[in-house]
């Protein structure tokens, strides 16, 4: 099987169900972010991160093409036979979110991304989560979408922050905190 059909040298690509459609659309946008993701998470494993957190991450990365799937799907068909979200794969998120913010000193205020390079990529992994989920947020307004995606999506970001606190800790980079100019001018005056 060759890798280039040519197919899509017209601007347009096919959907799961068949349908031809442009390569900007809504759909192919969002999908497009889900795989985008599922590459930063892919750089991500390659730090030297415990192995406990790369099994994880891979799975992760298993549940991002289970989304983008989901998302590259228009209508139903009788010919593909899709994995789907459960409120399991949620709990799984919550969990292990539970697990390392129970290992971390409280936050009082926001930190800002960065200290170490995998430290920033999990940063780069929340933030394009979050941009993937108002995707799918205004994908769900105009078109039939598994909602449980979005709900994944929006713990997806909360494990990347408290992963990337998990590995300021474990590389001894310093968590900087967010200081609005206000209170930089105050304490100088």
């Amino acid at each position: 099987m060759k890798i280039y059909t040519k197919t899509g040298d017209n601007g347009k690509t096919s959907l799961l169900s068949g349908n031809r459609v442009k390569k900007h659309n809504a759909r192919i946008e969002t999908y497009g972010t889900v795989d985008e993701l599922n590459s930063y998470v892919g750089w991500l494993r390659s730090k030297k991160l415990e192995l406990k957190d790369v099994e994880f991450l891979i799975e992760i990365q298993n549940m991002l093409f289970v989304a983008g799937t989901s998302l590259a799907l228009d209508e139903p068909t009788e010919r593909i036979r899709m994995p789907e979200f459960r409120s399991e794969d949620i709990k799984v998120l919550e969990n292990e979110i539970d697990v390392i913010t129970a290992q971390l000193p409280p936050l009082s205020q926001f930190v800002l991304p960065g200290g170490h390079d995998a430290v920033g990529l999990c940063h780069v992994c929340r933030s394009v989560t979050r941009r993937a989920e108002r995707q799918i947020s205004a994908l769900a307004e105009v078109a039939n979408i598994d909602l449980m995606v979005l709900k994944y999506m929006n713990r997806l970001s909360d494990y990347f922050f408290v992963l990337s606190r998990k590995l300021s800790r474990h590389f001894g980079a310093e968590e900087v905190p967010w200081t609005p100019r206000k209170n930089q001018e105050k304490e100088q005056s």
